[in-house]
Protein backbone atom coordinates (compact mmCIF):
# COMPACT_ATOMS: atom_id res chain seq x y z
CA UNK A 1 0.00 0.00 0.00
CA UNK A 2 1.55 3.61 -1.11
CA UNK A 3 1.85 5.99 1.61
CA UNK A 4 2.62 9.49 1.33
CA UNK A 5 4.64 11.67 3.18
CA UNK A 6 6.16 15.66 2.81
CA UNK A 7 9.28 14.79 2.97
CA UNK A 8 12.35 12.18 3.18
CA UNK A 9 12.26 10.82 7.20
CA UNK A 10 15.17 9.15 8.94
CA UNK A 11 13.52 5.67 7.78
CA UNK A 12 13.83 7.05 3.96
CA UNK A 13 17.48 8.36 4.51
CA UNK A 14 18.69 4.90 5.44
CA UNK A 15 16.64 3.25 2.94
CA UNK A 16 18.22 5.61 0.03
CA UNK A 17 21.41 5.25 1.18
CA UNK A 18 21.98 1.55 1.68
CA UNK A 19 20.60 1.20 -2.50
CA UNK A 20 23.19 0.84 -5.45
CA UNK A 21 21.14 2.21 -8.20
CA UNK A 22 18.18 4.84 -8.55
CA UNK A 23 16.13 6.20 -11.54
CA UNK A 24 15.77 9.32 -12.88
CA UNK A 25 12.38 10.08 -14.92
CA UNK A 26 11.99 13.42 -16.97
CA UNK A 27 9.80 14.51 -19.41
CA UNK A 28 7.81 17.89 -21.27
CA UNK A 29 4.76 17.93 -22.45
CA UNK A 30 5.96 17.49 -25.38
CA UNK A 31 8.14 15.04 -25.15
CA UNK A 32 9.56 11.38 -24.88
CA UNK A 33 9.93 10.72 -21.29
CA UNK A 34 13.08 9.79 -20.51
CA UNK A 35 14.48 7.19 -17.63
CA UNK A 36 18.04 6.69 -16.68
CA UNK A 37 19.53 4.55 -14.54
CA UNK A 38 22.11 6.05 -12.31
CA UNK A 39 24.78 4.90 -9.35
CA UNK A 40 24.19 6.12 -5.98
CA UNK A 41 27.57 6.65 -5.38
CA UNK A 42 27.36 10.24 -6.34
CA UNK A 43 23.95 11.05 -4.74
CA UNK A 44 23.38 13.01 -1.93
CA UNK A 45 20.88 14.18 0.40
CA UNK A 46 21.55 17.48 1.33
CA UNK A 47 18.18 17.93 3.77
CA UNK A 48 14.48 16.38 3.86
CA UNK A 49 13.71 17.85 0.99
CA UNK A 50 16.58 18.39 -1.56
CA UNK A 51 18.71 15.85 -3.25
CA UNK A 52 21.86 16.01 -5.55
CA UNK A 53 23.13 13.51 -7.90
CA UNK A 54 26.67 14.05 -9.96
CA UNK A 55 25.91 13.49 -13.38
CA UNK A 56 28.46 12.08 -15.57
CA UNK A 57 28.32 12.56 -19.30
CA UNK A 58 26.23 9.91 -21.13
CA UNK A 59 25.17 9.87 -24.96
CA UNK A 60 22.36 11.80 -24.23
CA UNK A 61 21.39 14.96 -21.56
CA UNK A 62 16.91 14.50 -21.62
CA UNK A 63 17.24 15.18 -17.85
CA UNK A 64 19.00 18.70 -18.35
CA UNK A 65 16.60 19.50 -21.60
CA UNK A 66 13.61 18.64 -20.13
CA UNK A 67 14.11 20.47 -16.36
CA UNK A 68 14.92 23.51 -18.38
CA UNK A 69 11.82 23.64 -19.80
CA UNK A 70 9.18 21.81 -17.69
CA UNK A 71 10.86 20.83 -14.51
CA UNK A 72 9.13 18.02 -13.38
CA UNK A 73 11.57 15.27 -11.98
CA UNK A 74 10.76 11.91 -10.12
CA UNK A 75 13.73 10.05 -8.71
CA UNK A 76 13.39 6.22 -8.07
CA UNK A 77 14.35 3.79 -5.58
CA UNK A 78 13.67 0.01 -5.34
CA UNK A 79 14.81 -2.59 -3.20
CA UNK A 80 16.12 -5.30 -5.57
CA UNK A 81 17.87 -7.45 -1.50
CA UNK A 82 16.11 -7.51 1.51
CA UNK A 83 12.97 -6.30 2.24
CA UNK A 84 11.30 -5.07 -0.49
CA UNK A 85 10.42 -1.04 -1.05
CA UNK A 86 9.92 1.28 -3.87
CA UNK A 87 10.66 4.97 -2.87
CA UNK A 88 9.83 7.96 -5.09
CA UNK A 89 10.83 11.71 -4.56
CA UNK A 90 8.80 14.00 -6.38
CA UNK A 91 9.48 17.35 -7.43
CA UNK A 92 11.20 20.56 -9.46
CA UNK A 93 14.57 19.96 -11.04
CA UNK A 94 17.06 21.53 -12.34
CA UNK A 95 20.90 21.43 -13.58
CA UNK A 96 23.26 23.16 -11.51
CA UNK A 97 26.33 23.66 -14.23
CA UNK A 98 29.98 23.18 -13.89
CA UNK A 99 31.41 26.39 -14.18
CA UNK A 100 28.99 27.74 -11.72
CA UNK A 101 29.91 28.92 -8.42
CA UNK A 102 26.95 26.64 -6.56
CA UNK A 103 28.74 23.62 -8.55
CA UNK A 104 32.33 24.40 -6.78
CA UNK A 105 30.40 24.45 -3.20
CA UNK A 106 28.67 21.59 -3.59
CA UNK A 107 31.27 19.43 -4.64
CA UNK A 108 33.92 20.80 -1.91
CA UNK A 109 30.96 20.66 0.66
CA UNK A 110 29.53 17.03 -0.73
CA UNK A 111 32.06 15.40 -3.16
CA UNK A 112 35.42 16.58 -1.23
CA UNK A 113 36.60 18.64 -4.33
CA UNK A 114 36.65 15.12 -6.01
CA UNK A 115 35.67 15.01 -9.77
CA UNK A 116 35.01 11.92 -11.53
CA UNK A 117 36.43 12.50 -14.94
CA UNK A 118 33.53 12.54 -17.36
CA UNK A 119 31.35 14.89 -14.60
CA UNK A 120 29.14 17.01 -16.80
CA UNK A 121 26.84 18.87 -14.30
CA UNK A 122 24.62 18.38 -11.27
CA UNK A 123 20.76 17.37 -11.25
CA UNK A 124 19.19 19.05 -8.05
CA UNK A 125 15.75 17.76 -7.01
CA UNK A 126 13.29 19.90 -4.85
CA UNK A 127 10.65 17.64 -3.05
CA UNK A 128 7.64 18.20 -2.56
CA UNK A 129 6.48 14.85 -2.11
CA UNK A 130 8.11 11.68 -1.11
CA UNK A 131 6.26 8.42 -1.81
CA UNK A 132 6.41 4.45 -0.85
CA UNK A 133 5.02 1.22 -1.86
CA UNK A 134 5.53 -2.30 -1.27
CA UNK A 135 7.95 -3.24 -4.30
CA UNK A 136 6.51 -6.71 -3.80
CA UNK A 137 6.95 -6.59 -7.89
CA UNK A 138 10.53 -6.01 -7.76
CA UNK A 139 12.84 -9.05 -8.61
CA UNK A 140 15.87 -9.93 -6.31
CA UNK A 141 19.35 -9.60 -7.30
CA UNK A 142 23.06 -9.93 -6.20
CA UNK A 143 24.98 -6.51 -6.30
CA UNK A 144 28.51 -7.90 -8.19
CA UNK A 145 29.41 -4.14 -8.10
CA UNK A 146 29.76 -1.09 -10.42
CA UNK A 147 30.91 -1.46 -14.10
CA UNK A 148 34.34 0.08 -14.94
CA UNK A 149 33.20 0.98 -18.40
CA UNK A 150 31.87 4.40 -18.20
CA UNK A 151 35.01 5.51 -16.54
CA UNK A 152 37.30 3.41 -19.27
CA UNK A 153 35.22 4.99 -21.78
CA UNK A 154 36.10 9.14 -20.12
CA UNK A 155 40.01 8.49 -20.68
CA UNK A 156 39.81 7.48 -24.10
CA UNK A 157 37.41 10.05 -25.05
CA UNK A 158 39.48 12.61 -23.41
CA UNK A 159 42.54 11.05 -24.97
CA UNK A 160 40.30 11.02 -28.42
CA UNK A 161 38.77 13.85 -29.20
CA UNK A 162 37.93 15.34 -25.58
CA UNK A 163 35.00 15.17 -23.13
CA UNK A 164 34.13 18.73 -24.03
CA UNK A 165 34.01 18.05 -27.65
CA UNK A 166 31.91 15.16 -27.32
CA UNK A 167 29.72 16.91 -25.36
CA UNK A 168 29.27 19.41 -27.82
CA UNK A 169 28.34 16.76 -30.36
CA UNK A 170 25.84 15.00 -28.19
CA UNK A 171 24.74 16.57 -25.18
CA UNK A 172 23.69 19.98 -26.67
CA UNK A 173 20.36 18.60 -27.25
CA UNK A 174 17.69 16.01 -26.24
CA UNK A 175 16.33 13.43 -28.84
CA UNK A 176 13.24 15.84 -29.46
CA UNK A 177 15.35 18.47 -30.37
CA UNK A 178 15.09 20.74 -27.04
CA UNK A 179 17.90 22.70 -26.12
CA UNK A 180 20.05 21.50 -22.72
CA UNK A 181 21.77 24.74 -21.76
CA UNK A 182 24.90 22.86 -21.88
CA UNK A 183 27.00 25.48 -23.20
CA UNK A 184 25.22 28.51 -23.28
CA UNK A 185 26.50 31.87 -21.35
CA UNK A 186 25.71 31.85 -17.66
CA UNK A 187 22.78 34.53 -17.11
CA UNK A 188 23.76 37.29 -15.43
Amino acid sequence: MAKQYPDIDAVQHEFILKQKIFFTATATAESRVNVSPRPTDHFRILGPNRVIYLDLTGSGNETAAHTRIDGRMTIMFCSFEGPPKILRLYGRGRIIRRDSAEYATLLADQFGNSEPLGARQMASLDIDLVQTSCGFGVPLFDYAGERPTLTRWAEAKEKDIGLDAYRRQKNQFSIDGLPTGLFEEPAE
